[in-house]
């Protein structure tokens, strides 16, 4: 086989030409390997002469497996002797000439483009600060002490407001019942707003065991229209009240909650927990910071077929999602339930797909710039972390120890990046980005109101009843 290649814009072309005497002895091996399938008067099957089959089926009936065979073999050793040739899709393939001498094609491929850097070094990155207040710190304690909490029946005294009562209703307009009306031990916490206005306020005072017709009135907005501003009575009857008890804020609460002596321990781990927590997402968020910058200024021409691979991953991932925190839910379900079109999600995404392929031929190629390797002794290190698999193959081992060498090539990039850049408070960093910035001309014309202030004079409380 004799090739040559051409470069073009984005892409590789490669021109292949196969002798008649190759030609014809793939053909030779397409009718061994498929032969079995014909079925010939006068034969078993597979004793069928070449000539024969060909003669019934047509002179090309082996060329597509001839040819299958000949390009994967023709391609496979072009890209191993072609080592820069690093291809991002599949070839286009042309036929070419046939005759007695020669059979020539083409392939078309489109390659990973060259890129230009920009700045990825020397860098100022914007970082929260980290900070946790008190606040914080007495709401993980609440969220424990309501955790710890129990629930005793009263017997003594009527309802109060924050009681969590048992009771039965039933509701009436001028007389006559309506749907969604009536309920047997319903529970309801009094003060807590989840029924129609004035509702809760009139079972104050009420005692176990007793009845009480409540007139009410429904709101004018409310949901079902049969009961818009209508007046309503509801008879009830209560049957329990109970009492959230909450365990008092001190040493003999931390000590059950958790595996401290005294309450200020307990609010000192939580205060480190946090604060821990915060600091890694503060890490991570500057972390994608730098990498969103280092991308921004990379120069390219980003194949389509780049774009589409990565929406792809990014659809997989999605699925994956779903699958985990909906019981299985497939993509498909979701596009279904929420009216959404697959090419609308694609449509959304493309940026962020665009992105995530700079960034990560940015870091390709600061590897190669900066000589970044990992050793096979890094390799080794990794695998015994983890423990050696046994009974496992050469080949799955070998593709098991290129990822880990990935990995650990794409964290060693990483780490190389925040060395050599400088992770500044936001604050700062926002102060810098001001004195650059022309001063603004004043305006004469009116100020408009935010959105969220106008959301907020517009917004409405809905009552509900059951």
């Amino acid at each position: 086989m004799d090739y040559s290649v051409e470069k073009q814009k984005g892409a590789v072309k490669i021109d292949f030409k196969i002798t008649a005497a190759q030609w014809n002895d793939e053909l030779s091996g397409a009718y061994s390997r498929t032969r079995g399938k014909y079925n010939i008067p006068g034969f078993r099957k597979g004793h069928a002469p070449r000539g024969v089959i060909e003669s019934m089926y047509g002179k090309g009936v082996f060329f597509d497996e001839a040819f299958e065979s000949v390009f994967r073999s023709s391609y496979s050793e072009v890209l191993e002797k072609e080592t820069w040739i690093f291809p991002v899709d599949d070839p286009k393939v042309d036929l070419g000439e046939m005759d007695d001498k020669k059979f020539t094609f083409s392939a078309t491929i489109t390659v990973k483009p060259e890129i230009k850097l920009g700045s990825y070094k020397g860098m100022e990155i914007p970082k929260e600060q980290v900070k946790v207040t008190k606040e914080e710190v007495d709401h993980m304690v609440e969220h424990a002490r309501e955790h710890a909490s129990r629930f005793v029946d009263v017997t003594d005294r009527a309802v109060q407001d924050g009681d969590i009562v048992t009771l039965d209703y039933s509701g009436s307009v001028g007389g006559v019942k309506f749907d969604g009306g009536t309920a047997q031990n319903q529970e309801l916490t009094i003060g807590s707003h989840s029924f129609i206005p004035g509702f809760e306020e009139q079972l104050v005072g009420v005692k176990i065991g007793e009845s009480k017709d409540l007139h009410v009135k429904f709101p004018d907005d409310y949901h079902a229209e049969n009961l818009k501003g209508k007046d309503a009575v509801f008879a009830v009857t209560v049957h329990a009240i109970k009492v959230k008890e909450m365990p008092e804020l001190n040493d003999e609460f931390a000590k059950d909650v958790s595996s401290f002596d005294t309450l200020a321990d307990y609010k000192a781990d939580i205060e480190k927990r946090l604060t821990e927590d915060k600091q890694h997402h503060a890490d991570v968020d500057s972390e994608n910071a730098m990498l969103k910058m280092i991308a921004d200024g990379v120069d390219a021409d980003i194949p389509q077929c780049m774009i589409d691979t990565e929406v792809d991953y990014m659809l997989a991932d999605f699925e994956m999602q779903l699958s985990r925190a909906y019981g299985g839910m497939k993509l498909a379900d979701y596009f279904k339930y929420t009216g959404l079109k697959e090419i609308d999600f694609r449509r959304q995404r493309r940026e962020s797909a665009i992105s995530n392929v700079k960034t990560r031929l940015a870091l390709e190629k600061i590897i190669e710039s900066e000589g970044l390797q990992v050793s096979d002794e890094e390799v080794d290190a990794e695998l015994n972390k983890s423990g050696k698999s046994e009974n496992i193959s050469a080949e799955a081992d070998a593709r098991r120890r290129s990822y880990i060498k990935s990995d650990l090539l794409m964290a060693k990039v990483v780490d190389f990046l925040k060395a050599n850049n400088k992770f500044v408070p936001k604050k700062e960093s926002a102060e810098k980005t001001e004195e650059k910035k022309p001063a603004a001309k004043k305006s004469t014309a009116a100020k408009k109101p935010s959105a969220k202030s106008a959301a907020g004079a517009d917004k409405k409380t809905e009552g509900k009843a059951e």
